[in-house]
């Protein structure tokens, strides 16, 4: 019973994940969802900044606090070690709700391009940013990264078997295509408003951050990771690879 339970609690993490990336393509990209990134402002400047700082300082600290292995280890504690990553997950997504529900729009604009032409590009360009973070995550195994994996493991009573360290086709030329989607994703767009501009700011700056605390955890893990690191560039992708980036 407490396996069926345990399975159950992974595929629901992983539905809520997976509803709250679908609303972050419309919260992003101004469109089909009641709330976005650029709805109407209710609040003065100062305290739409407060709280929106608090929102991204809030799902930053979780994304990493959990993510790290001193954590990991005393969560476990309390929970199950095939449920700590849809755990992750599940806390993940639910501070990311938090940030798409009370988010406060600042008003104004950065750039508005009227054209057509330029404008439906941009938002192709944006399509293909959300396309390469989710080919990114099933190129290293997809349910593996979002829990489903483990807690198919755990219905199963089988022992956890961690993924052997691999360069599939994207991450030949870059180490962290995912983050590039996330970068475009966060940038593209025809309509930079201010509370855009400030979302993508702090978001790629946090990214920025985190990127070097998981190549740690990653070279601590695999070894080998270490040479990848010198051979292939960490965001800007070259087909020659030589040198570290």
């Amino acid at each position: 019973m407490y396996r069926i339970i345990g399975f159950i609690y992974g595929v629901l993490s992983y539905v809520v994940f997976f509803g709250s990336f679908l609303y972050a393509i419309g919260f992003i990209g101004n469109f089909l969802v009641p709330k976005s990134l650029d709805g109407e402002v209710t609040v003065g400047l100062p305290e739409a900044l407060l709280i929106n700082g608090v929102l991204l300082a809030l799902f930053a600290l979780q994304h990493s606090v959990m993510a790290r292995p001193a954590f990991k280890r005393k969560w476990v504690e309390w929970v199950p070690p095939l449920l700590e990553r849809s755990t992750y997950v599940l806390f993940s997504s639910i501070a990311l709700i938090l940030l798409f529900v009370f988010w406060q729009p600042l008003g104004g604009s950065v750039w508005d391009i009227q054209n057509p032409l330029f404008s439906t590009g941009l938002y192709i360009v944006f399509a293909l940013g959300w396309l390469l973070v989710l080919a990114s995550t099933f190129a290293i195994n997809h349910f593996d990264l979002f829990g489903l994996r483990q807690s198919w493991f755990y219905l199963r009573g089988v022992e956890y078997v961690p993924l052997e360290f691999k360069e599939p086709l994207l991450y030949r030329f870059v180490r962290h295509p995912l983050y590039v989607g996330w970068f475009i994703v966060f940038w593209v767009t025809p309509n930079m408003s201010a509370s855009h501009l400030f979302f993508a700011v702090m978001t790629s700056a946090y990214m920025l951050i985190a990127i070097r605390f998981e190549e740690k955890d990653l070279c601590d893990m695999h070894p080998e990771y270490e040479e990848y690191r010198k051979t292939t560039p960490m965001l800007i992708p070259r087909f020659k690879r030589s040198q570290q980036v």
